[in-house]
């Protein structure tokens, strides 16, 4: 018996909750994959899947042996990843899905860089503000901007990212500088769908805003656009927010009162790491963006 092969097919029809779409996904007959679950199951004498005709379930055995298979596979990958990139090119496609600000920005940089060093490997870029769906949209990396990222999930921390209030010296000249949190709500605010309520650090306390507008969008591109165009505030991570204060078309708001602090993750689920390709990108991009990126 290949153990890891056999653990592999393991994991993903735990992942799947079906023998066929894991076969589907491994590139495997079906056959295949019951014959490699049933001699893991034999090699270490426990039953690790209730099978039925509509679906499959892990037992409580499946279930502990599941998270030993998962980061021996792991480690397995990592070890296959490291060497390779010491003997040979890399050479795969990597599906990466991104907040489309960033993919139009840093990720893109990121991606040019790597492309330099590994011309081999193709990327599949899947922008949108909306988290994807990491199995139904077969994404191997998805890079989130989150406090801390979903336990279903590996999350790799790639770098922080603060956040900050702005607006164009045109619109701050005709309706004047908000002094406090509270006095958003006589401006014209500029929102993103996934952040209609806005929160603030004072004092050490959290204060939370509600905010109101006449733009709302779901791509955080059209509300930079719009903030430099002169029609309301807008709320920008510093990744878009510090090239354009420096240049002057945007000017900070609310100083006193710091926005969140959030950070960038990579997240993948297990099975990414049976493509050293995968592990190696995700390791470029840790060391690339090991600088945070901060309010000025």
């Amino acid at each position: 018996m290949d153990k890891l092969n056999a653990m592999r097919s393991f994991v993903e029809v735990a992942a799947c909750g079906s023998f066929t779409a894991a076969a589907e996904q491994l590139g495997q007959s079906r056959l295949r994959i019951s014959r490699d679950v049933q001699e893991l199951e034999d090699w270490l004498q426990l039953r690790l899947l209730h099978r039925t005709t509509r679906r499959v379930s892990l037992t409580t055995a499946g279930e502990e042996a599941l998270r030993y298979c998962e980061r021996i596979l792991s480690e397995a990958a990592e070890l296959e990843s490291r060497a390779r990139l010491h003997t040979a090119e890399l050479v795969g496609d990597i599906r990466i899905a991104s907040p489309i600000g960033l993919g139009q920005n840093l990720l893109l940089d990121l991606i040019d860089s790597f492309s330099a060093q590994h011309p081999q490997v193709r990327f599949y870029m899947l922008l949108s503000d909306k988290n994807a769906q990491l199995v139904d949209e077969r994404v191997d990396i998805a890079l989130r901007y989150t406090v801390q990222p979903d336990d279903s999930l590996i999350a790799r921390r790639l770098m922080a990212v603060d956040s900050m209030l702005c607006a164009s010296p045109d619109y701050l000249a005709r309706y004047g500088k908000p002094a406090t949190p509270a006095e958003l709500a006589t401006h014209n605010c500029l929102i993103h769908l996934m952040q209609q309520r806005w929160q603030f650090l004072h004092d050490g306390q959290l204060l939370e805003q509600e905010v109101n507008g006449t733009l709302f969008a779901n791509d955080m591109g059209v509300l930079v656009r719009a903030a430099c165009k002169g029609m309301g505030i807008a709320r920008l991570p510093c990744d878009l927010g510090n090239p354009l204060l420096a240049s002057g078309a945007l000017q900070p708001l609310l100083e006193a009162y710091p926005l969140p602090q959030h950070a960038l993750w990579a997240v993948y689920l297990s099975r990414s790491y049976q493509q050293p390709v995968i592990r190696a990108f995700i390791d470029f991009a840790a060391q690339y963006w090991q600088q945070d990126v901060l309010r000025p």
